[in-house]
């Protein structure tokens, strides 16, 4: 993937050499406009990946994970804004720079006069928004319908945005072989957006015909929710990866949340477990039996593939335990090899105990519950963790929980010589 970005973000900065002829860079004002066209380009190329990025290719996510992909998205987003914003300034300044104007006087002129440039402002100014509600600060004060909305904007900025780069662009107003090139971008980015996010479900939903089969509660505000279907066994699942799930009612057909299977996936039915806490999960238990259901995937890499010893040890926090339950029942493994260290706040946090006990004990794995606020007795430390597995340095490391649970795990994993590629992570943001 880095290789083919690598590859065509090349051949994009190829495009602006060549026309950009040698010797014409002589004054500040083809020098700063230069600027604006480079940046400009590479800015929208990586718009594109991030559209490649938004599509979950399976491939990617059973290659990467979710958690770096979604470092890539977060990432390659940041860039591609402030590329973009660069290439408005350099651009602007440059101008002015050459018809003798003030910074004001040459944006109000380029924006109002020149061919599709408003559509294109406000394409940045939704793109700048939804860069400001990605920080990690700002998106954990907002509902996540709301969220969710603020991102579709994004396909909105881009169409907005499109006209611009052939009527003003000097990249593309004299150059077919450019613009051929760059339409076929727009196309493949696209193309795969459409075909993994859009018919990808509708035909897997046709054809396996997913339901409700039922809810069943697990405790306070949790619930498991089971659904069946034909040939669940040819989505190839595997336990760890999590579905897109989206229940095909009048007030849920919008939205679709990913959740992780919470036990290892079988021919009649998947099943997976949320806590009752956002807006989408509140009234999962209200889920009528036969509510149709299309699930995104499988996606993730949290899974065996990833091991690389014979002995496995799993952390989980709250409601991350969900995955790992299914990785407990189903990693292969012989008695001793395997050990769980749940952290909760609460007694009742603990969510499907009974299940993790009764496996336990037919597989001879060893499960511990650390139950207590932060700050008491239970908090998991160097030292208490190599009490609980005095071998933890010679194992893989199964992690999962909300961010700040396992960026604070993999601190004391650090502490205690587990190496970086041992410990394989999948965060719940809650």
């Amino acid at each position: 993937m880095g290789a083919i970005v690598g590859g065509i973000g090349l051949l994009v900065v190829g495009m602006w050499l060549h026309d950009t002829p040698d010797g014409s860079l002589h004054s500040w004002a083809t020098r700063l406009t230069a600027a604006g066209d480079l940046t400009g380009l590479v800015g929208t190329f990586l718009v594109l990946v991030q559209v490649v990025l938004m599509g979950r290719l399976p491939p990617l996510e059973r290659l990467l994970g979710m958690d770096r992909l979604a470092v890539w998205h977060r990432r390659n987003g940041q860039y591609a804004i402030c590329l973009l914003v660069a290439h408005a300034l350099f651009t602007i300044w440059g101008y002015g720079l050459t018809d003798h104007t003030g910074a004001v006087t040459e944006a109000k002129r380029v924006v109002l006069d020149y061919p599709d440039m408003l559509a294109a402002t406000v394409g940045l100014a939704l793109l700048v928004l939804i860069g400001v509600v990605s920080v990690r600060a700002a998106r954990r004060r907002l509902r996540y319908q709301t969220w969710y909305f603020i991102h579709l904007y994004a396909y909105v900025a881009i169409a907005l945005s499109f006209a611009h780069q052939f009527a003003t662009g000097t990249d593309f107003s004299t150059h077919p072989a450019n613009r051929v090139l760059w339409v076929a971008l727009y196309i493949v980015a696209f193309g795969l957006l459409i075909e993994y996010r859009i018919v990808a479900p509708i035909q897997s939903c046709a054809r396996r015909r997913l339901r409700v089969a039922g809810v069943v509660p697990e405790g306070p505000d949790v619930v498991s929710v089971y659904v069946t279907g034909r040939d669940l066994e040819d989505l190839e699942a595997e336990s760890g990866q999590f579905f897109l799930w989206r229940f095909l009612t009048r007030d849920r057909w919008w939205q679709a949340h990913p959740f992780s299977l919470s036990a290892a996936p079988n021919p009649d039915w998947l099943r997976f477990t949320a806590k009752q806490s956002g807006d989408f999960t509140a009234d999962l238990d209200s889920l009528e039996p036969g509510t149709k259901v299309i699930a995104e995937g499988p996606y993730g890499a949290f899974t065996e593939r990833r091991r690389t010893r014979r002995k496995v040890l799993f952390i989980a926090g709250g409601i991350g335990i969900t995955p790992i339950r299914a990785l407990l029942e189903s990693l292969p493994a012989r008695k001793g090899d395997l050990t769980l260290v749940y952290r909760v706040s609460a007694e009742h946090d603990v969510v499907l105990r009974s299940e993790l006990d009764q496996i336990a004990s037919r597989r001879g794995a060893a499960v511990h519950y650390l139950v207590g606020p932060r700050g008491s007795a239970a908090d998991l430390d160097a030292r208490r963790l190599a009490g609980l597995c005095d071998d933890v340095r010679d194992r893989d490391v199964y992690l999962c929980g909300p961010s700040g649970f396992t960026e604070y795990v993999r601190s004391v994993l650090d502490e205690t010589g587990v190496p970086a590629a041992r410990i394989h992570t999948e965060e719940f943001e809650l």
